[in-house]
């Protein structure tokens, strides 16, 4: 045998793959990847620009409402990483990106070279026009806190000794979850929106009026049509100018309103950006097929040429799923169509599913069951017999089977909308979980079903494996249900 021709083929080189960003779409990216032992092919470093590890910020109202330690936010502990041989830099904030030497400078001047970038950098809070917030020397009022990061809950935790009031500017998701966490520290609270009610962005005005009236009860005030103009300083300390002459005497003003893609790192690349930065159906940017981006900052184009970002964890994990894919050379494509939020706060129940707005301009039909009297407001849009949309608030008992329904697209007769909208009488001696199916949706962030949360035996084992209960945790209690109704475990538990 000719030695030449018998002389073994030299290894391919492993590409370099660099995540800037360490937040929940990019650890959700991490994690398929090791799930498809990808570090044994690839170099892979993560970036992020935060001291602390990867954490879950949609509990970051947990911890100031004091129901959760800091550390128990973390998705995934430094050592998790070194473990499955991924390179975690914590603290490295990223300066530049060269796309033709294919590098990312950080702020101390190293270079990290790149085969494939990924960029994961989320939003970050935009300050509403509210003359007073920032002092002329550009640092902000004392009494302000935005509410997006770690530090942020840590700087407004410290604040609270000492503090009777606070105003929480913005009626979203996130505005509710602090205003009720605030509240049950003892805070008196008042939310601010400029809209003419409560999430406007996802339910309808009466929705919105029954959420009003639940923070009500819970001690929180809620001012609807009216936005902040000033913040002052007087005699009793600070106090908040509402546009309708009102003035609210606070301690504490949280900003909520206003997040917008972190984009200014794709932009000095030369990406393409509109909102978000624009990417193709592998979540690959339109400008550098090299460069993808995901999560809050991504921008995916439907198909009428509309872009779309989404700031909701659930089509972010999606994407990560997708986009591990991609990068493992798979057949795989992202066609945006899952959204799904939960809202995580005590006696308040939010799930959105879709956008209705978008729904029911494109000729989607109304399917709608309220009681005011008990707190719920529950809403479909149907469009071709499918579930396209909906919006519930209070009783969320048949929200696993109705996002079952959505995620599977299924083709509905004429009364099972409306039947869906009903609530769900719960057998098996009043313990719903357990009469569930095994296909029945469990966790909407992750996707999880009743039958892999069963397969664990223990609440750790769901968390590794499958992720449920680590985003916005609103399916807690139904999977220790679900794991409670083991009989092994059941025994076990009776033992100890």
């Amino acid at each position: 045998m000719d030695p030449v021709t018998s002389r073994p083929h030299a290894a391919a080189p492993r590409r370099r793959l660099v995540v800037v960003g360490s937040g929940m779409a990019a650890t959700r990216l991490v994690e398929e990847l090791v799930a498809r032992r990808a570090p044994d092919r690839m170099d892979i470093t993560v970036l992020g620009d935060e001291h602390a590890p990867p954490y879950n910020r949609i509990l970051l109202s947990a911890v100031l409402e004091g129901t959760h330690r800091s550390e128990a936010l973390t998705l995934r502990a430094p050592e998790w990483y070194a473990g499955h041989g991924v390179d975690l830099r914590l603290g490295a904030r990223v300066l530049g990106v060269d796309r033709e030497r294919r590098d990312v400078m950080l702020v101390d001047g190293t270079l990290v070279e790149y085969d494939v970038l990924v960029l994961a950098t989320g939003s970050i809070p935009s300050l509403p026009p509210i003359r007073g917030l920032v002092r002329m020397d550009g640092s902000l009022h004392e009494a302000v806190h935005a509410f997006r990061s770690l530090d942020d809950c840590a700087r407004l935790v410290a604040a609270l000794p000492g503090s009777r009031r606070a105003v929480v500017v913005g009626g979203g998701l996130l505005g509710l979850q602090v205003a009720q966490a605030l509240g049950v520290r003892g805070i008196r609270t008042e939310v601010v929106e400029g809209a003419e009610h409560l999430l406007h962005r996802q339910v309808s005005a009466p929705a919105g009026r029954i959420l009003a009236r639940d923070l009500t009860k819970l001690g929180v005030a809620v001012y609807t049509g009216a936005r902040a103009v000033r913040l002052v300083d007087g005699p009793g300390g600070p106090a908040l100018r509402l546009d309708n002459g009102i003035a609210l005497d606070t301690d504490l003003v949280v900003l909520t309103a206003g997040g917008r893609p972190s984009t200014a790192l794709a932009r000095r690349a030369g990406l393409a950006v509109r909102c978000g930065i624009v990417v193709d159906d592998r979540l690959a940017s339109v400008t550098d097929p090299a460069v993808h981006a995901l999560g809050d900052c991504a921008e995916t184009v439907a198909s009428d040429g509309r872009g779309r970002t989404t700031g909701f964890v659930s089509p972010a994990w999606e994407q990560a799923g997708v986009l591990a894919g991609v990068l493992c050379d798979e057949d795989v494509t992202y066609d945006g169509a899952r959204i799904v939020a939960r809202l995580r706060a005590t006696d308040l129940e939010v799930a959105v599913l879709g956008d209705v707005a978008t729904e029911l301009a494109a000729g989607g039909e109304v399917v709608e069951v309220a009681n005011p009297v008990a707190g719920s407001h529950r809403r479909l849009v149907v469009r071709d017999g499918r579930i396209a949309a909906a919006a519930l608030v209070g009783d969320l008992s048949r929200i696993g089977l109705i996002t079952q329904h959505f995620d599977r697209r299924t083709v509905l007769g004429p009364h099972e909308p409306g039947d869906l909208l009903l609530p769900e009488r719960p057998r098996g001696g009043g313990n719903g979980a357990v009469d569930l199916p095994d296909d029945a949706e469990v966790c909407a962030c992750a996707g999880v079903a009743a039958g892999r949360i069963r397969a664990c035996s223990s609440l750790e084992q769901v968390r590794d494996t499958t992720r449920a209960t680590t985003g916005c945790g609103g399916c807690a209690s139904t999977v220790r249900r679900l794991l409670g109704s083991r009989p092994a475990l059941a025994t076990a538990q009776k033992g100890t």
